[in-house]
């Protein structure tokens, strides 16, 4: 699947819903966006798609906090 999750353009938009049903989404989002990762699909979103995010919320300073907080696994 690596091929996959890494599509040029158009069809990233088309990929994402591979992610959707996936147990780890959030951490892999948390990942690309604390990361500043800037190819492929990552959680769900596309690379373009996390940029306008990351310009929107500049006060975030870890989206693994927000996304993956310690006690929701209790």
């Amino acid at each position: 699947m690596q091929d996959d999750l890494f599509p040029d353009g158009a069809d990233q938009k088309r990929v994402r819903v591979v992610c959707y049903a996936c147990p780890v989404r959030n951490e892999c989002l948390a990942e690309a966006l604390d990361n500043r990762i800037e190819w492929g699909v990552w959680g769900g979103m596309t690379e373009r798609e996390r940029r306008q995010l990351l310009r929107q919320r500049t006060d975030i300073t870890s989206w693994t906090s927000i996304l993956c907080p310690k006690d929701a696994s209790r």
